[in-house]
């Protein structure tokens, strides 16, 4: 099939999706008000409650949501062929991953900006909470190691891109205090910022690649003691993201995290443009089979697991911690939330698409693999034709990263830019989604806190180191080969199903909001169960292999997840009767918020 009829009939359907189902929840279901108050009204504090443009938080919403989940997850995903991880992103973000966002967003802000974990309490029972809250501080525990590992894998295998990340560092200072400070406009300094990221990128690739030479490896050697196993520079990016993501998490929203994030969207529309462009420029084939009938020996079965391995660009547990975490406390008129919590996720399926194209069709135009010259089939076979188990984290980001700078590069742009300009993409998509998570981090071991009657970890600073250092911790052992600074690959087979579990338990949530105000939730059904029963699936599959293997670390894990979704499956049944048109308990009365210079 023409690469050019998928990506028109998949753009298409997404639009068709926003202005007919998206509105229909928008209007007939959750009942979107423009005259109702607004978490980041009524408790502005000019730090995490700020009322912002729409535009400004769709840019921080979609660049925390997106990370690099729907990048790695299709670039995995078509082992199986191109057909299923399509037909997956297609049906899975507008029927079930929008709709788990959008509603996600909406209960949280009418629960005057909770987190779900905390939703989860007024909506099922106390001890929901505390499960919910348990499951977000592994799940995000992971996120903060696994994703700090593909950002420094990314800087050391493509140090061209360096540069232009940390540089939207203090261009988003720049602007966030220009626009809050100063009250000056938004189009021309985000516009100044993003000819500055993309000439950033030119010399990056062409005058200062940053590298910390060549006495340091990607990966230290982890029999030459302590200091030659740190040694590398997986190891040093990542300490070096992790102080970063500290103050990040710690800095006002208005700081850093908007202007960052609305500056990112930018050059990631940019770069999705570019792909576009060169995709109907140099019109590839897809070389790749629809459905592979070579499909390695060691690769899992495509039931469950494909729904497992696409989670962003699909649907995706860790949105609803966006969503719900920060989202919901910026978000100005509730009527917005259609566009940014819908809208969002639909972006976010055009990106796993072009990943799908890119990796099957881009790689086939040709690219060097341990210095031959691979074209069509025997290029994409060279990524997806030797093991599943053997294509390393860096392999999945290069599917991607080889593929779409060849159909950018039809452009007539130089192809060491165009490589450029892709790692910068994947890096900065990865350092959003890594920061955001530190800040929804901090709100979890917050809320443990207070349900816990812990009152240290109530306080932000305290909330903040625990979730870098237990992050570092994971980060920092040696991982799966026995190297330091992988320790994020240990629990990674975990993540995959605990993410997809998340989002069957945020459904649950959501459908209580729905019961206990009389709204129907016959739209909920199929998806609810469809992500309580296929990550359950194959995370017992993987508890089986973990036992057969004697890996009793992830066996011991995967069980308390486990039993975690099936203790809160049970207090969800206990409870449904008895929520059915009645409404939650009451929040509490507003306390007065003190006021910054920064609220608007």
């Amino acid at each position: 099939m023409s690469t050019a009829v998928v990506a028109v009939l998949s753009f298409v359907g997404f639009i068709v999706a926003y202005n007919t189902y998206g509105r229909y929840l928008a209007r007939k279901i959750f009942d979107l008000d423009p005259n109702a108050e607004v978490p980041s009204r009524q408790l502005n504090d000019g730090v995490d409650f700020v009322p912002t443009q729409r535009s400004v938080v769709f840019g921080h919403h979609f660049t925390s949501i997106a990370g690099t989940g729907p990048i790695v997850g299709p670039a995995i995903a078509v082992f199986w062929g191109w057909l299923p991880a399509l037909l997956w992103v297609l049906v899975g973000s507008i029927f079930i991953g929008a709709v788990h966002d959008f509603g996600s967003l909406v209960v949280s802000m009418r629960s005057r900006g909770q987190t779900i974990g905390n939703v989860a309490a007024r909506m099922i029972s106390k001890r929901a909470r505390i499960l919910f809250l348990l499951v977000l501080f592994f799940a995000l525990t992971v996120v903060l190691a696994i994703f700090g590992l593909v950002i420094a894998a990314i800087f050391s295998v493509y140090p061209e891109s360096v540069l232009s990340v940390w540089i939207a560092m203090p261009l988003a200072v720049l602007v966030g205090f220009w626009i809050y400070r100063r009250g000056g406009g938004l189009l021309w300094p985000s516009l100044f910022a993003l000819v500055v990221l993309y000439g950033a990128v030119v010399i990056g690739v062409e005058y200062l690649p940053i590298t910390f030479g060549e006495n340091v490896p990607l990966f230290g050697d982890p029999n030459a003691g302590f200091v030659g196993a740190m040694k590398s520079s997986v190891v040093i990016w990542t300490a070096v993201l992790l102080v970063y993501c500290f103050f990040a998490s710690v800095l006002p929203v208005w700081v850093l995290l908007q202007p960052r994030d609305y500056i990112n969207s930018h050059q990631l529309l940019v770069a999705l443009v570019l792909l576009v462009g060169g995709l109907f420029v140099a019109h590839p084939a897809l070389v790749a089979p629809a459905i592979s009938s070579d499909v390695p020996a060691d690769a899992p079965p495509i039931m469950p697991f494909l729904f497992i391995t696409i989670a962003c660009g699909a649907v995706s547990g860790f949105h609803c911690l966006v969503s719900s975490g920060t989202t919901s406390k910026q978000i100005k008129n509730e009527t917005d939330a259609q566009y940014i919590g819908y809208g969002a996720m639909l972006m976010e399926g055009v990106l796993a698409v072009l990943v799908i194209l890119a990796c099957c069709a881009g790689l086939g135009m040709g690219i060097e693999k341990d210095g031959a010259a691979l074209a069509g089939y025997d290029a994409w076979h060279g990524y997806y034709g030797t093991s599943w188990k053997g294509m390393s984290l860096a392999q999945n980001v290069g599917a991607f990263v080889e593929g779409g700078a060849n159909m950018i590069a039809a452009l007539g742009i130089p192809r060491d830019v165009c490589i450029g300009i892709i790692a910068v993409m994947v890096a900065c998509f990865a350092a959003t989604t890594l920061d955001t998570a530190t800040r929804l981090q901090r709100y979890v071991i917050q809320e443990l806190g207070g349900a816990l009657r812990i009152t240290p970890l109530t306080n932000k600073y305290v909330a903040t180191t625990i979730a870098v250092v237990t992050g570092g911790i994971i980060a920092m052992i040696p991982g799966p080969k026995g190297v330091p600074g992988t320790g994020g690959l240990l629990l990674w087979p975990l993540f995959g199903a605990t993410n997809q579990l998340l989002a069957g338990l945020a459904f649950l949530v959501i459908a209580f909001y729905l019961i206990r105000h009389n709204k129907p939730v016959w739209f909920l059904a199929l998806p609810a169960v469809l992500m309580l029963v296929l990550p359950a699936w194959a995370l017992s599959i993987q508890i089986k292999e973990f036992y057969d293997a004697g890996n009793w670390l992830l066996f011991a894990v995967g069980l308390f997840v486990e039993a975690l979704q099936v203790w809160m499956i049970a207090e969800g049944v206990i409870m449904w009767r008895k929520a059915k048109g009645v409404l939650p308990e009451p929040l509490p009365p507003l306390e007065p918020v003190a006021v910054t210079d920064a609220q608007t």
